[in-house]
């Protein structure tokens, strides 16, 4: 039985679907995915499987690909059918790579941030990435669209073994400039934390504020409307790695690189989500052959 209320009808409660369209108002989302390596009939060889796959509510995914032959990298897609976040969604993804095992996870298209409705309530999105010892994960999902008005926070958790090795990155843009439609109002969080056998090595909050001077200030954002950070931890030698970076990306001012405590980070700071694209495909193709032994193979959505 629908039960409705004289409040306004942006915050009656609709009792009959759970959902509550008030203050309060709540929508859970969660996936959790497990790989692991498995002996094939070749004894010399070993196949990444997804041997366990749990969603609740409309996260889901795509059955695996297995573009680099099936000894390869396991390619799985991340599907969120309503395309983006509203006021009240609590997505979370949780991913545990076993020992030995190899996936790459991305997804068919942006994340959209939508603008928070007349309570301001947030959403969140939760990201949780386990990698164990001999495992590899890459992480590359495509760009998450921030619409003007969006309140949230993005939490990123990042937990290695001594010997796991990961290279993901993050895209923000912000507001739809193409559109006229800039971001002017809104507040977005980004955390990071990775942290390699409970040893906290990249530690990161992040406060987008249009309202907050470092949002334009020189000192901060500085008015930049796409932000990016990618990283990569398992390198046997860092220094080749930046070195290959500085030489062969194109040369301006709106990256730089850094190495510190086992981790490298690749920042972008400008306005094209074409440029940090395509800059990040150029950094992972030098970077995937010195994490792996294995060159970059581009995930076939990328090109639908």
């Amino acid at each position: 039985m629908t039960i409705f209320s004289s409040l306004p009808v942006s915050q009656q409660v609709v009792a009959e679907s759970g959902h509550r369209f008030d203050a309060n108002r709540h929508w859970a989302a969660s996936l959790t995915l497990g790989f692991g390596s498995h002996p094939t009939n070749n004894s010399n060889t070993r196949i990444t499987r997804m041997n366990h796959a749990r969603h609740y509510g409309p996260l889901r995914v795509q059955r695996p690909f297995y573009p680099e032959g099936r000894a390869g990298c396991c390619h799985v897609y991340l599907l969120h059918p309503p395309g983006g976040l509203v006021s009240g969604d609590a997505l979370k993804v949780e991913v545990n790579v076993a020992e030995n095992a190899h996936t790459l996870l991305t997804t068919p298209s942006a994340n959209k941030l939508y603008k928070a409705d007349s309570n301001d309530v947030a959403w969140s999105q939760n990201t949780i990435l386990k990698v164990a010892d001999g495992a590899i994960l890459e992480w590359l999902p495509q760009e998450t669209l921030a619409f003007d008005g969006s309140i949230g926070v993005q939490n990123f958790n990042i937990d290695l073994a001594q010997h796991a090795k990961c290279i993901g990155w993050e895209i923000l843009c912000l507001g739809r400039p193409a559109s006229d439609l800039p971001f002017v109002k809104g507040h977005i969080e980004q955390r990071f934390q990775l942290s390699q056998n409970d040893r906290p090595l990249w530690l990161e909050r992040q406060a987008l504020d249009p309202n907050h001077r470092r949002f334009s200030g020189k000192w901060g954002q500085g008015g930049t409307t796409v932000h990016a950070t990618l990283w990569t931890v398992g390198l046997d030698d860092p220094n080749e790695a930046i070195m290959a970076l500085r030489e062969q990306l194109p040369a301006t001012n709106q990256w730089a690189v850094t190495f510190r405590r086992g981790v490298l980070l690749l920042r972008y700071l400008g306005h094209e989500r074409n440029q940090v694209w395509d800059l990040f495909q150029q950094a992972r193709n030098i970077l995937r052959p010195l994490l792996t032994g294995h060159q970059a193979t581009t995930p076939r959505i990328w090109l639908t």
